[in-house]
């Protein structure tokens, strides 16, 4: 197991909080064939998250992607100020509370039972299912701050070498080449250093 920042991955320091589980498969020649086993954010981005005042709503679903992989993914969210609002407090009610929950699971059911794999950890970045988490449930309570903040690999389906490479595209072999002249010649013994 290798874990990795996505800031590190791409590059960009926006998304330096997710820190990505991969599950090394092969190793070919300096190159490592690797699968995604799990997604979670850095301890310091959730204790960034939390606010006086806000109620926070998690939910949990399991769910099987069209290529065989059953994962469980946590959400996050936290209620929202509504433009003017004079209260001190954006609490919801547990009645809002339990239909933003069921809103947010059949969402996340919705979208990552649509799609393979892969296709799942690409919309984790952009927050696609936040975005529409956040429209489906604008009318019971708005709501800031939805992430999916973690993601579980439950089980994977059998492994199979070929949808490996066919996953990581064409991997050319990297043996090296014969540095030199082929020749070592042997050096001289010093009699002082």
């Amino acid at each position: 197991m290798v874990e990795i920042s996505i800031g590190d991955l791409n590059k960009d320091e926006e998304n330096a909080f997710r820190k990505i589980k991969l599950r090394v498969d092969e190793v070919q020649g300096k190159k490592l064939l690797t699968t995604f086993a799990g997604m979670d954010f850095t301890s310091d981005k959730r204790r960034s998250l939390v606010r006086k005042w806000h109620t926070q709503i998690e939910a949990n679903v399991d769910v099987k992607t069209t290529d065989g992989y059953l994962v469980r993914l946590f959400s996050i969210a936290y209620t929202k100020r509504r433009a003017g609002q004079v209260r001190k407090t954006t609490y919801a009610k547990s009645s809002q509370i339990r239909e933003i929950r069921k809103k947010m699971m059949e969402i996340m059911i919705r979208e990552a039972s649509s799609c393979d794999l892969k296709a799942l950890v690409a919309k984790f970045s952009p927050e696609v299912i936040g975005r529409e988490i956040e429209k489906a449930t604008f009318y019971i309570y708005p709501l800031q701050n939805i992430f999916i903040r973690k993601a579980k690999i439950l089980k994977t389906p059998k492994f199979d070498a070929e949808k490996l490479l066919e996953m990581h595209g064409d991997i050319v072999d990297e043996t090296g080449v014969r540095v030199g002249g082929g020749t070592f010649k042997e050096p001289e013994i010093q009699t002082e250093v």
